[in-house]
């Protein structure tokens, strides 16, 4: 449990770092989405290659594939839950796609992922990936048509489908490609040269600490003073850290699965809400103001759960 607590503290320490920074005005303009481009187009997906290449082989690879269900099966239920609860509490109408989303979905890649590795180390990297998988996915199909909904519904527009080529492309994701082409090489049994492994490792290893910064950053941009507190609000919080981890920790309490696989899992369903959200909802003239918020809170939030998900992490999953 120390040694988590210590990870822990390593992560608020470099989010409080990219905190300061952005209060000292280090990352204005374009700073911070340059940080976010490099992570999820180029750190992330070199991490893939020169981490699972580097420590996996054929059989091991194929023996995480019974895990990949759960994440899928505890998003959906969660989904359903957050669409029940819209309709119970009266949810705006043209926001019932972003709070659904806000709900059930987490940010198992651009947070989960470092928090993982400092937690648990390299070797929770594939499942890790597993969640991201489903995560994305669901992200990229349910959740986008949900807000796409909402900002039809908001302008009056034609109502959205569910499945798009422009959904399928960004499904396709570059850290999702990266896991991809690692897959491929470890089935196939190729080795890369040892200057691509070497260039891939020290891409890679940017990802945790940019990650970080770029929370920092986030939390603090937020504007405290002009935050309107919504019932809304509660509820996506009670969302993310509550009602989406007690479903998956019942998941896993009957499902027989490694360890580390079930401890990994449990922590990404314990992460905020994914940081796209309102950049979708500018894009599809939702309620960007209630996105941006709402992800912001769970972000902020996040800084307590995890430790205290991760100090009681023992008796939820046993």
């Amino acid at each position: 449990m120390f040694v988590a607590l210590q990870s822990v503290f390593s992560v608020i320490l470099m989010i409080g770092l990219g905190f300061g920074l952005a209060k000292a005005r280090w990352f204005e303009g374009d700073a911070a989405s340059l940080i976010s481009r490099l992570v999820v187009n180029v750190a992330l997906p070199a991490y893939m290659v020169s981490n699972l290449t580097g420590g996996y082989d054929r059989a091991k690879l194929l023996s995480m594939l019974p895990g990949l269900p759960v994440p899928f099966a505890v998003m959906i239920a969660s989904y359903l839950v957050a669409m029940g609860l819209a309709a119970l509490l009266h949810v705006h109408k043209d926001r019932r796609g972003t709070f659904q989303s806000m709900f059930a979905l987490s940010n198992s890649v651009f947070i989960g992922l470092p928090v993982n590795l400092l937690l648990f180390g390299e070797a929770s990297l594939p499942f890790a990936l597993l969640y991201y998988i489903a995560n994305t996915t669901m992200f990229w199909t349910l959740g986008v048509y949900g807000i796409a909904a909402d900002g039809a519904l908001r302008n009056g527009g034609q109502k959205p489908s569910l499945l798009s080529w422009s959904g399928l492309r960004r499904i396709l994701s570059p850290p999702l490609l990266g896991f991809l082409i690692a897959v491929i090489l470890i089935l196939l049994g190729i080795t890369l040269p040892k200057s691509i492994m070497d260039s891939c490792r020290y891409l890679g290893n940017m990802t945790t600490p940019l990650s970080m910064l770029f929370i920092g950053i986030v939390i603090a941009r937020v504007e405290w003073k002009t935050l309107k507190f919504e019932r809304d609000y509660v509820v996506v919080l009670a969302g993310r850290f509550l009602a989406t981890p007690a479903l998956m920790a019942l998941a896993l309490r009957w499902l027989e699965l490694p360890l580390l696989m079930k401890q990994v899992f449990f922590m990404q369903a314990t992460m905020p809400a994914m940081t796209q959200t309102p950049i979708l909802a500018a894009a599809y003239k939702a309620d960007t103001e209630y996105a941006a918020i709402g992800t912001s809170l769970t972000t902020v939030a996040s800084m307590i759960s995890i430790p205290v998900y991760m100090t009681l992490i023992g008796l939820i999953i046993g």
